[in-house]
């Protein structure tokens, strides 16, 4: 009889089982054409979804469905890692042509026993960080390569919504029958009932005697299982598992083999920043990065080592220095009780003005000390000029701020310490925008005094919907259609540009315990900026807060000062920019050419995102390019202003 009931449970719950599974599967499915058949008729998607390799339009259970930059894993340094394995298993020929131009095709970076081992080794925090800076260089064999590769493509761990909600119902479905067949045995088998039950008085009444001293056995129970590995990967992997990809920059950047060091920057009014490091301590060259709006130091670093910026920079000699700008949802502060209106009460401002400066001096302090100990023989110049060359790296709303930045500097008489500015489709000129901008900016100019007060921070508030947020982006890779719909509509926002938007909604500073933020004062400065077609300061409303803060009742056109900018600078544009269009830039380079500004040009066929999150090899080259005119001007004499100022005398 007890087989027989188990038989029956048995066949239940695989019956229940699939049922609910297929009925899952049935709905997601009909989601999935909808989304599709939606997909066909909306205009524009063509353009939209062009560039996004790999969508289709029916559902997959194979894992999820990368962008483009992380098709074969979790870098586009896999995708080669991935190329080169299929070519050695073809011939040998190739293979030992691949082991040659390993050196050609890949920048050489450094090793690390971080890089070989699997996700939980690779995030252990290394806190002896300064011997990672002694980077073991040579060729690298392909199987170790590929190796590498392997590991990496084990790292991701996510889940999205479908896939959790399949595994709850399993759960619930598992536990519902396991009650059900223990209840049935019960019923059947009276004396297992009695043995239970004796057992388990037992236990009380040997409890009762250890407690009172009764028993002279003593059982270390409070020891069990702390020698065990799987508990102890339980406890550290079930937090993780709860969430997309909790990984941060440090981890990034340590687990492909760089050295990494997190600096703590506070503004002068109390904002604390995390200035990040990939430290090359005794270089005289340093490239400073900084990235725009709803972003962070992520996107330097989320192409892997062969289309990231910063590996590229630091592969070539330079001090990679990372800036984050304010606005996190942890709202670090040195209040720690600052109120959320206050925390977000901050515009384009506050970020040229408080937040690079600090960093910026931050730098400067740290390698001047360095320097200073590393090589004693040399002294910063008597007429200003500092032990290294700085160079700054720019997307965005990060390059409005840099302008703002050296413009600021100089009108207050202080130096920028900058030697070359890289400017990434920056902000500050926004009028010939697509009409979705323009509504936009009509109706927060429309709603500033009201929303400013109700409204001053944009972002999620809570670690759940943060979460949800997140597998839900996973889930959009997973159902393509669906995905390919949210790209479309999120791409519509934002007049058409066709950036990726869903595939940076996966990245790892997209999680749930912290993510970037948008003050909404930044969004109504970008407005003014838009409505009055000129490159202006924060505008705050009235003649005298203008005055106390200017000078003048009106904000400061920063255009009409551009004049003053003393080193060069270079511009790049992308031609499907729906963002920033090329004339936003060309309108940069317009008034910088009459202002006597030494600067250059240049479009490629980007979108918005692409400059950060798209692995392209010609921008990257190019950027290099300009980094190392700099490297070059550094093989000149120390004291340049003092020879130059000698040969005009002559």
């Amino acid at each position: 009889m007890q087989r027989f009931v188990d038989n029956v449970l048995a066949v239940t719950k695989e019956s229940v089982k699939t049922f609910t599974f297929e009925a899952l599967h049935t709905i997601v499915r009909l989601i999935n054409g909808v989304s599709a058949f939606l997909l066909t008729i909306l205009p524009g998607k063509a353009n939209i979804l062009e560039g996004i390799h790999g969508w289709e339009l029916r559902p997959t259970v194979r894992g999820p469905r990368y962008p483009r930059w992380m098709e074969n894993g979790v870098s586009s340094f896999n995708k080669f890692i991935h190329e080169l394995s299929v070519d050695s298993d073809t011939s040998s020929e190739d293979y030992s042509s691949a082991e040659e131009d390993i050196d050609g095709l890949c920048p050489a970076s450094p090793l690390s026993q971080n890089s070989q081992f699997s996700h939980a080794n690779s995030f252990t925090k290394n806190t002896g960080r300064d011997s990672a800076t002694s980077s073991v260089r040579g060729r690298r064999k392909p199987s170790r390569l590929c190796s590498f590769a392997r590991v990496h493509r084990t790292t991701d761990r996510r889940r999205g919504v479908i896939e959790d909600l399949h595994l709850a119902i399993e759960m619930f479905i598992e536990s519902i029958f396991d009650f059900f067949h223990k209840a049935a045995h019960f019923l059947l088998s009276p004396s297992e009932v009695k043995r239970v039950l004796y057992r388990w008085f037992s236990s009380q009444s040997r409890g009762n005697e250890d407690t009172y001293g009764l028993s002279d056995a003593c059982v270390p129970t409070a020891t069990l299982g702390e020698n065990d590995p799987t508990l102890t990967e339980r406890k550290t992997t079930f937090h993780q598992s709860l969430n997309t990809d909790a990984r941060t920059c440090q981890d990034v950047i340590t687990e492909l083999g760089y050295p990494y060091e997190a600096i703590r920057v506070i503004t002068s009014d109390g904002y604390v920043l995390l200035l990040e490091r990939i430290p090359r301590r005794d270089s005289r060259k340093a490239v400073y990065l900084q990235h725009g709006i709803l972003d962070s130091s992520m996107g330097w670093v989320s192409n892997g080592i062969v289309g990231s910026p910063a590996f590229a920079a630091y592969d070539q000699g330079f001090d990679v220095f990372l800036g984050n700008f304010r606005g996190l949802v942890s709202r670090d502060h040195v209040d720690k009780n600052i109120s959320s209106r206050k925390y977000w009460r901050y515009s384009v401002n506050e970020h040229g003005v408080e937040d690079i400066p600090a960093m910026i001096e931050k730098i400067h302090q740290v390698k001047t000390a360095e320097l200073k100990i590393s090589q004693p023989e040399l002294e910063e110049e008597r007429n200003g000029d500092q032990p290294y060359k700085l160079c700054a790296i720019s997307h965005s709303l990060g390059g409005a701020a840099m302008l703002m930045y050296v413009i600021t500097r100089h009108i207050e008489e202080k130096p920028h310490r900058l030697s070359r500015l890289i400017l990434l489709s920056p902000a500050g000129f926004h009028h010939d925008s697509p009409l979705p901008l323009t509504a936009m900016e009509y109706l927060v100019l429309l709603l500033a005094p009201v929303l400013g007060p109700i409204v001053p921070g944009l972002y999620i508030p809570t670690r759940f919907f943060r979460m949800l947020v997140n597998k839900l982006a996973r889930d959009f890779h997973n159902y393509p259609a669906v995905g390919g719909l949210v790209q479309t509509l999120m791409s519509y926002v934002v007049g058409g540009d066709s950036s990726n938007w869903v595939g940076v909604l996966g990245l790892p500073h997209y999680n749930m315990n912290d993510m970037p933020g948008l003050s909404f004062y930044v969004v109504h400065h970008l407005a003014q900026i838009k409505h009055e077609k000129k490159f202006i300061m924060y505008d705050y409303g009235s003649a005298s807060a203008n005055m106390a803060l200017y000078g003048s009742p009106k904000p400061l056109d920063l255009g009409e000062y551009y004049g003053v900018i003393d080193i060069p600078v270079d511009l790049v544009a992308g031609k499907k920019d729906n963002v920033i269009r090329p004339t936003m830039v060309q309108e940069h380079q317009r008034l910088m050419k009459d202002a006597g500004v030494d600067v250059s040009y240049k479009e490629y066929e980007y979108a918005h995102l692409d400059f950060t999150f798209s692995h392209h090899e010609e921008l990257l080259a190019y950027v290099m390019s300009r980094l190392l005119l700099v490297q070059a001007a550094q093989k000149q004499p120390c004291n340049q202003k003092a020879s130059r100022s000698t040969e005009k005398a002559k």
